[in-house]
């Protein structure tokens, strides 16, 4: 099975996109829906065990995009880091090819 370790809590990434969702509320909505602004993050953490999986950075994506409200959650503080991305690995574990 991969192990997904949690990487630390991307603090900067965090204020500066809630800064943006704060500044342009139907923007920032759709810039977390995406998900590159964090995936890159998490690719960087988790990418080399998940193409060894088998998991292209762009299905990663995909992945962390359906993941958005708990992202939402996480910025507006209703969620821990620990909590998010936690769920979020197993999220990517349960959809590897």
């Amino acid at each position: 099975m991969t192990t997904l370790e949690i990487p630390a809590e991307p603090a900067e990434l965090r204020a500066g996109t809630l800064a943006r969702v704060e500044a342009d509320p139907g923007k920032g909505r759709a810039l977390v829906a995406e998900g590159a602004w964090i995936a890159g993050y998490l690719w960087e953490a988790w990418g080399r065990e998940l193409a060894r999986a088998g998991l292209d950075p762009d299905r990663f994506r995909a992945i962390v995009a359906g993941y958005d409200r708990e992202l939402w959650l996480w910025l507006f503080g209703e969620r821990t880091w620990a909590q998010c991305a936690d769920g979020l690995a197993g999220r990517v574990r349960r959809r590897l090819p």
